[in-house]
């Protein structure tokens, strides 16, 4: 039986997204941006500085064995292992395969 997940999707204008942690292993998709919890964020600033920008593609490449946490995500040719609640941080729209 085919596995299912509970993903919630957003609609940015014609475009549906998802938060970067609920992508399957080896999707591609675009950054739409990035969450905020407050105003100075340093997790939403230090995401910011390390690429996740609106516009860039974004590749979530392996999960970890326990709880898939942490993620790692590959932007351009550096990859980044973040924590599940950091990815979810990240809005991004799902590139077809």
């Amino acid at each position: 039986m085919p596995e299912t997940r509970n993903r919630s999707q957003h609609h940015l204008g014609s475009v549906f997204t998802v938060r970067l942690s609920e992508l399957p292993r080896y999707a591609t998709a675009i950054v739409r941006h990035v969450e905020a919890a407050y105003d100075a964020d340093p997790i939403a600033r230090r995401l910011a500085d390390l690429g996740f920008v609106p516009g860039e593609t974004v590749r979530l490449t392996a999960t970890g064995p326990v709880g898939a946490d942490p993620v790692l995500v590959q932007i351009g040719f550096t990859r980044f292992a973040l924590r599940r609640t950091e990815a979810a941080r990240v809005i991004v729209s799902e590139v077809a395969a």
